[in-house]
């Protein structure tokens, strides 16, 4: 009895002395990094593999799945690389054909000394060079002249013609849509505060007062508002949408309060923010109200709810996952290398499928991933008993093993994706404008910005050019159809504008006539 007592004793002893040394272990990286944060060094560290995990992660392939499907991801990457190759422009652009040419002739110094008349010119060596002048505003005069007919006598009854005033987006404004268009994009594309725009613009010689910019782009919004609701209407049919949120301050009388932009991205067809006051289930019924489907995001409980209904399946994001073995990369090395090197094998197989179809996608998860799959969360299983709570590992795996199924979703559907990445790069633009306007001044400054973002965002999603799409859709979109508004969607524009019917809306236009660049 006193034997097993002893040896109990030990065991207790020695997890002790483990849990010791591991503690030990995180006050002293702990204090490291106190001491780089006085110095000022420490910064957002980049999730990048360790040099040494890569070789690793190979050889983990290897062993779970044979030589002949590692060379079978391989030569679907190479596929992948040729075609991307092949798609990439090589050697120096030419200059876009659109931009005003000026000849400037340079004639040799002999020639300029002994006259033209002795020479006979035989060719010439061309070269183009970019160069910029003030940016140009233009003042529309609409002048409507008055006619009566010559033949009415001294008819009492005299009829006076004359033109109809050419509509403007903002009714009796005094921007027209390039100018409006310039505004927005500089504002939510660029990221300007409204004071360094008006220094911008007074630069050019116009003295354009923060006040009324934003008073153009409030006026704007209940005309831009419809399009946006029925580019939600058509992301929410999709098969899947991707989201993500991210906090703001607000102006307030004693001190700025916290709001929150979501992000909704449906892939490859629109991006959606809305502004919501508080960051909880209210809001996220708000935004996503009347969405079934999968939902792509963060393990975040505001989401928990819609869940619970089944009409919403949950598909976790292995970038979250793998963030969180990043962090304990520094305390438990071995241990998260591990992990990495296992979930960079799936991310691998992902590249490789990155243009690939839906069908083609699910037979090579099903193959490849799944092994890699199982393989890590049996690891994890292992691991689980032996971790100390509240440590950085304990965490990453902790999280892990409660997303399990939704971390498993991307594997028995091709459509979906293996992280919500795209959702985050897109709600960066917000983390970057609230870098220079450091804060929001209203809620309404909120909602317009939410609603100008989403367009601007869509529009680099689908490649649309910006500042001549909100010029042509500020032309169109006060006498459009309600019920056709979604085809001046950025997703749809490049279709839409090829019209014959729109292209004569819109070469019907003066404003718009005075802003083309050789479009």
């Amino acid at each position: 009895m006193m034997e097993q007592d002893q040896e109990r004793l030990r065991e207790a002893l020695l997890a002790a002395e483990q849990a010791r040394d591991q503690y030990h272990k995180l006050y002293l990286e702990m204090m490291e990094r106190c001491r780089k944060l006085e110095r000022g060094l420490l910064g957002q560290k980049a999730e990048k593999l360790p040099q040494d995990s890569s070789q690793l992660s190979l050889q983990m392939l290897e062993l779970m799945l044979g030589d002949k499907a590692v060379r079978e991801v391989e030569d679907l990457e190479i596929q992948q690389v040729k075609a991307h190759e092949r798609s990439k422009p090589t050697g120096r652009k030419p200059l876009p054909e659109h931009f005003p040419r000026v000849n400037i002739e340079i004639v040799p110094e002999e020639v300029q000394r002994e006259g033209l008349d002795r020479f006979k010119r035989i060719g010439e060596e061309v070269t183009e060079v970019i160069e910029r002048r003030p940016a140009s505003v233009v003042v529309a005069r609409i002048i409507k002249p008055k006619f009566v007919r010559k033949d009415n006598g001294d008819s009492e009854k005299t009829q006076v013609l004359v033109g109809a005033t050419p509509e403007l987006p903002i009714p009796r404004g005094l921007a027209g849509p390039g100018m409006l268009a310039d505004t927005l994009v500089k504002r939510w594309q660029d990221h300007l505060p409204l004071h360094r725009l008006e220094g911008i613009y007074a630069r050019d010689g116009l003295e354009l007062a923060r006040a009324t910019m934003c008073g153009w782009h409030e006026q704007l919004l209940p005309l831009v508002v419809p399009l946006i609701d029925a580019m939600r209407a058509d992301a929410f049919v999709q098969a899947y949408l991707c989201v993500d949120a991210t906090g703001v301050l607000v102006q307030a009388k004693d001190k700025c309060r916290t709001g929150h932009f979501f992000v909704v991205v449906a892939p490859g067809l629109h991006v959606l923010f809305e502004y919501t006051r508080q960051h909880d289930s209210n809001a996220v019924d708000t935004v996503l109200a009347g969405y079934e489907g999968y939902l792509v995001a963060d393990a975040h409980v505001v989401y928990d709810h819609l869940y619970a209904t089944g009409n919403v399946t949950e598909v976790n994001c292995w970038a979250h996952a793998r963030r969180y073995f990043f962090k304990a990369l520094e305390s438990e090395p071995d241990r998260a290398k591990r992990a990495l090197g296992l979930i960079w094998a799936l991310f691998r197989v992902e590249r490789s499928l990155k243009d690939a179809p839906r069908k083609k996608k699910e037979r090579v998860r099903q193959k490849h991933s799944k092994p890699i799959f199982e393989a890590f969360f049996s690891w994890c299983d292992a691991e689980w008993p032996s971790l100390l709570e509240d440590t950085p590992i304990y965490d990453a795996v902790r999280y892990a093993r409660n997303q399990r199924e939704g971390l498993s979703r991307f594997l028995d559907d091709g459509r979906l994706p293996i992280h919500n990445n795209i959702s985050e790069l897109n709600l960066r633009r917000e983390a970057i404008g609230r870098k220079n306007w450091i804060f929001i001044g209203s809620d309404d400054g909120a909602r317009a910005n939410a609603a100008f973002t989403s367009l601007l965002a869509s529009c680099r999603m689908v490649g649309v050019e910006p500042w001549s799409y909100l010029r042509d859709i500020l032309c169109l979109l006060p006498r459009w159809p309600v019920h056709r508004l979604l085809e001046l969607a950025p997703a749809y524009w490049k279709e839409t504008c090829a019209r014959d019917d729109v292209k004569a809306l819109l070469d019907a236009n003066p404003y718009r006539a005075l802003t083309l660049r050789g479009e």
